[in-house]
């Protein structure tokens, strides 16, 4: 088990205890390294107010001073410190009311979401574990801290990050945790998109995804989802992590008819436009029957893309997507036509739009850019060379405006 995160921010929690406050690793890293697994990120909490810390050390950025939060640095690294903290009441399923600062380092735990995330760890390796979390986490299960009912209705997004601990680590939930899940589910219609986008996309990846993504259907839980809550999603089988821009591309090629924003999901541009390409690239796939369609549809689209796709043939056969010719798409096939494409994208081109204009002596309009297509079709299919002067002349010869 590596303790070199924890050793590099041991200072950390001895400086706080020099100054007589407690100090503790917590959460996800101490989870992680009892697991044996490998450990991103490190937090700490501690009995120091956000005033006390700052006041213990020199460099610290108040990044959520109202929460308790203060990142300390230290050799060039920032740690996320925070007071031991109770709650006030949640009156929107989302967020406590307020927060009280303690310091006892029960009080804080207790609010945590699993008793796997709810172990302690002081600077010697020591384990505070009130909630049997070790337990917990050699018996595989998921278990909330305390009463199911009172942790989801605090902040219903516990249970899509409960499925997405299930989906990562395949564990099992506990009983009254998943009747507790089941029970609450319709609370999550309280959640921003942002906030459950960002366990969507971890829960899709994770390598025991099948049972977490059955569950979230068991529950209707995408019934309360923007977005999602316009497809029938009982018809969608997912067996094997997938990112959720593909997800979505292909329930989008399923289920065709369904009328969807993108926007609704709250997402960056790149990845809606990732999403649009998808969507136009398994359009186009069951049109492609001769090589010099797919090389065509290689350059489009790049072969990393179109690779990626091919690779969730069985899921994509499963769910009615599209169904293509394995004699035409297969990985040898794209390998070697993306080798020996003569260029792969427009910059590549020996002329531009502004030569064509001067070629062909025209004002610039939208009749260039199917020109310029014109070229690159021709070029790649080998009727003319990429080659400035040849490229001219194919222009003056080919091109009718």
């Amino acid at each position: 088990m590596t303790k070199t995160l924890f050793e590099a921010a041991k200072p950390i929690l001895e400086t706080l205890q020099k100054h007589q406050y407690q100090a503790f690793y917590v959460g996800g890293a101490v989870r992680d390294y009892l697991m044996q697994k490998s450990i991103h990120d490190i937090d700490i909490t501690t009995s120091a107010t956000p005033d006390e810390i700052e006041a213990v050390f020199d460099k610290t950025i108040p990044i959520g001073r109202e929460h308790g939060t203060i990142n300390v640095v230290y050799n060039g690294d920032q740690y996320e410190v925070t007071t031991f903290r109770a709650e006030g009441e949640y009156d929107d399923h989302r967020r406590p009311n307020e927060v009280f600062f303690v310091r006892d380092l029960y009080e804080d735990v207790k609010r945590r979401d699993f008793t796997m995330n709810a172990i302690a760890m002081d600077v010697n390796y020591q384990i505070h574990d009130y909630f049997d979390g070790l337990k917990d986490i050699e018996q595989r299960l998921i278990k909330t801290v305390g009463d199911p009912a009172e942790r989801f209705n605090e902040d219903a997004l516990r249970i899509i990050r409960g499925l997405r601990f299930q989906s990562q680590l395949g564990f099992t939930l506990e009983k009254a945790t998943f009747n507790g899940m089941h029970a609450h589910i319709a609370d999550i219609a309280h959640l921003s998109i942002e906030r459950i986008v960002i366990e969507l996309k971890k829960l899709t990846l994770g390598q025991y995804v099948a049972q977490s993504f059955n569950n979230l259907k068991y529950f209707n839980a995408f019934n309360y989802i923007p977005f999602f809550k316009r497809f029938d999603l009982s018809k969608f089988i997912l067996e094997e992590s997938i990112s959720l821009s593909m997800l979505i591309a292909f329930l989008k090629a399923q289920q065709p008819d369904v009328d969807t924003q993108l926007s609704d999901l709250k997402i960056s541009n790149n990845e809606k436009k990732y999403i649009i390409r998808l969507e136009r690239m398994l359009q186009q796939m069951p049109e492609i029957h001769s090589k010099q369609s797919l090389k065509l549809f290689v350059y489009d689209f790049g072969k990393e893309d179109i690779l990626q796709v091919l690779s969730y043939e069985r899921m994509l056969n499963s769910n009615n997507i599209i169904k293509v010719s394995p004699l035409i798409f297969n990985a040898a096939s794209i390998n070697e036509i993306s080798q020996k494409l003569p260029i792969s994208s427009r910059k590549e081109m020996d002329i531009n739009g502004k030569d064509i204009l001067q070629v062909l002596d025209k004002p610039s309009g939208a009749w260039l850019k199917p020109i310029l297509r014109q070229v690159e079709c021709a070029i790649l299919s080998g009727e003319v060379k990429n080659f400035k002067p040849e490229l001219l002349k194919w222009v003056k010869t080919h091109v009718q405006v």
